[in-house]
């Protein structure tokens, strides 16, 4: 059985830093619609529709462009190497990440954010690409967890830091030092990346055995084994698979056109998309949204917020040692149906203390947070470490870098799909989306004009007068009618 020596532990926590960068690099701006020098900055009211809107663009443009960057590594790894493709990565993840601390309006904003996407998706998905290649089988389940570990810690630390600049006099500061910080990181890969050895998978798949068979002694050298049996038959195997997968031609069409690959395919898109239909970067993004409805105030959303990722990045390390204890499978099994009965008592509790009269509750208020909580913990034991080590370790050599950058496709377009309308969802109708809401009324969500408003407690109806209600309620204008029978025409 091959080894873990220092140098594949050392290969791995360094390739694992591509997810502690985008985890920063996604999280940062979670915590900036926190900063009130943000909302100053960009002229945005907090609350509005307007802003609501704006921070949806922003988010879904960075998902987005991390949907692309995924789908362009599965070229770029194939043709650069695995090493290079990870310094291209970052380089472009630089300059995304100076420009969008840069930023002087909010078009600049969205652009670069969407240009930062692209980098940050590029180096996501090459992360466990790369450990996945270099990891002993027996262990690769906890290493390829190292990544989803270190991706949480990169929430975990923009968090942190966040929490720690609200506090700043400076309100440019707040938000800017935080997204500046993002490509402190990105320099260490850049350079790093050249001291950790090239994939041997991808060497053989380009014919260069000799190279490849120096690394692999290195990375699975057993001082027991003189002979370095274990390492001669994992390289013969390597060898053999790659020149049989080779025969095939290797593109994304191809994926879905040999069965067992579109049967990987399938289950890959699946599992990635299902995993963001848990909402759980719908509920990372606007996390400071969701305190603040709760009740909490100043600083305390963006310090919940850290608490929030602490908890979850937590439970991934467990959750990493899990998925070599008692398989993959197990997790995810268990893991979908107690993450949603979290996430239904979350929203019965929001319903009851958020949008009754007990929203002044302290036990209540006390209880959406705990279930928050429990959401993100059995999300991050149970699925988050899983699925990321399935969709890196399912595909053989030749399409290896397809078939992950297809799963990383299919989560990204899974958070563009339940973040686009989070925003403005969280700010009209908080926990049930579009429960409660008329036909009538689903255009305000849109950013239409409502001129009737049905009254909460459903007796009653609020005219606006053909104008929007915001500027309404702040004139005064707003009637409450009662309710009044009408004839067939629709007269009253």
């Amino acid at each position: 059985m091959a080894k873990i020596t220092a140098l594949n532990l050392a290969s791995v926590f360094f390739a694992a830093s591509g997810g502690f960068t985008y985890g920063f690099g996604f999280g940062v701006f979670t915590s900036s619609i926190g900063q009130p020098g943000f909302f100053g900055y960009f002229n945005l009211v907090k609350g509005s529709t307007y802003t609501a809107n704006i921070i949806d663009a922003i988010n879904s443009l960075f998902a987005l462009g991390a949907a692309v960057g995924a789908l362009t590594q599965g070229y770029t790894s194939d043709w650069l190497g695995r090493r290079r493709a990870i310094f291209a990565a970052a380089i472009v993840c630089i300059i995304g990440g100076a420009l969008t601390a840069g930023s002087a309006a909010i078009p600049m904003l969205i652009i670069v954010r969407f240009f930062q996407g692209i980098g940050l998706g590029q180096s996501v998905t090459l992360a466990p690409l790369y450990i996945s290649e270099i990891a002993p089988a027996h262990r690769r389940g906890l290493l390829i967890g190292v990544f989803s570990a270190a991706l949480g810690t990169g929430y975990t630390v923009v968090a942190w830091i966040s929490f720690g600049t609200y506090y700043a006099t400076n309100e440019t500061v707040q938000w800017r030092v935080p997204l500046a910080l993002a490509c402190v990181a990105l320099i260490a890969q850049a350079i790093g990346v050249w001291f950790i050895p090239e994939s041997p998978r991808w060497l053989v798949l380009k014919d260069r055995k000799e190279d490849a068979w120096h690394i692999v002694r290195r990375l699975h050298h057993d001082p027991g084994d003189a002979e370095q049996r274990n390492a001669q038959a994992e390289f013969t195997q390597i060898c053999r698979q790659v020149a049989f997968d080779k025969k095939f031609d290797v593109s994304y069409w191809q994926l879905f056109r040999r069965p067992s690959w579109r049967k990987r395919s399938l289950l890959v898109l699946f599992l990635m998309f299902a995993s963001q239909s848990t909402g759980v970067l719908g509920i990372g993004n606007y996390a400071i949204l969701i305190y603040e409805s709760l009740g909490f105030t100043g600083g305390l959303p963006i310090m919940m917020n850290a608490v929030y990722t602490l908890i979850g990045t937590s439970a991934t390390f467990l959750g990493s040692y899990l998925a070599d204890r008692i398989g993959r499978r197990t997790l995810l099994v268990i893991g979908f149906p107690i993450n949603s009965l979290f996430l239904l008592g979350e929203a019965l509790l929001q319903r009851q203390y958020v949008d009754g009269t007990g929203a002044a509750s302290h036990a209540g208020l006390s209880a959406c947070v705990l279930f928050l909580f429990l959401y993100i913990v059995s999300y991050d034991i149970c699925i988050d470490p899983a699925s990321f080590i399935y969709v890196a370790e399912v595909w053989p050599t030749a399409i290896r870098s397809k078939g992950i950058a297809l799963g990383w496709f299919a989560y990204f377009i899974g958070t563009l799909t339940y973040t686009t309308p989070a925003a403005l969802a969280f700010r009209n109708i908080s926990w049930r989306y579009y429960m409660g809401k008329t036909l009538e009324e689903m255009g305000d969500l849109f950013g239409d004009e409502v001129v009737v408003h049905m009254a909460n407690d459903g007796r009653g109806f609020v005219e606006t007068g053909g104008a929007l209600m915001e500027s309404k309620v702040a004139g005064g204008e707003v009637v409450m009618q009662e309710m009044a029978e009408t004839d067939r025409e629709g007269a009253v």
